[in-house]
């Protein structure tokens, strides 16, 4: 009988080699891309109100990609963005670009001269209302207009370019309601 004889040392230590790099070493490298994607590319979130109702309603999930130039953005993309005087991330429709003119008469909202067409709006309030988007800002609306804290109510109605976070691409959850979102 012709053969090696192994020690029990060394065949732990074979063990420990193997369990370390089939194991530790993709878990870990896993865990530092789910780290990387989730810091520099994508996040999730949940939809806290009823600000969005019927295009998101209240504890739907994302997902949102980051947004590094707010200038790529397009008028009636729903963008998370930090709001400083609450504190938190909010999510809105991005109606004002910069240097935008934004007239509200009724409810009924005109940027640049050119009333928008907005299907996605339910409970119009008939809200008047003058505004023009400083450069490097946006104005923001809740689709749910009667029941949406946003830029026609806060004490200074824009949100600097370096408060914009992500735009939100996907809903996640509830399962039976999974798909892009627009």
């Amino acid at each position: 009988l012709g053969g090696t004889i192994m020690n029990s040392d060394t065949s732990k230590e074979n063990f420990l080699k193997n369990f370390f790099k089939d194991w530790i070493i993709p878990i870990l490298v896993a865990f530092l891309i789910a780290f990387i994607i989730n810091k520099f590319l994508i996040f999730k979130i949940e939809i806290p109100s009823e600000s969005m109702v019927p295009t998101l309603n209240v504890d739907d999930r994302l997902f949102a990609h980051r947004v590094y130039n707010p200038e790529n953005l397009d008028r009636g993309d729903l963008v998370i963005f930090y709001f400083e005087s609450k504190d938190e991330l909010y999510i809105k429709r991005l109606i004002g670009l910069p240097n935008d003119e934004i007239t509200i008469r009724d409810g009924i909202v005109t940027v640049n001269g050119e009333e928008l067409v907005e299907d996605y709006v339910i409970n119009q309030l008939p809200f008047n209302g003058d505004y023009k988007v400083p450069e490097g800002s946006y104005f923001f609306l809740g689709d749910n207009r009667a029941n949406s804290g946003d830029s026609r109510f806060w004490d200074y109605p824009y949100i600097e370019a370096k408060d914009i976070k992500g735009k939100a691409f996907i809903k996640v959850y509830p399962f039976n309601d999974i798909g892009f979102v627009k």
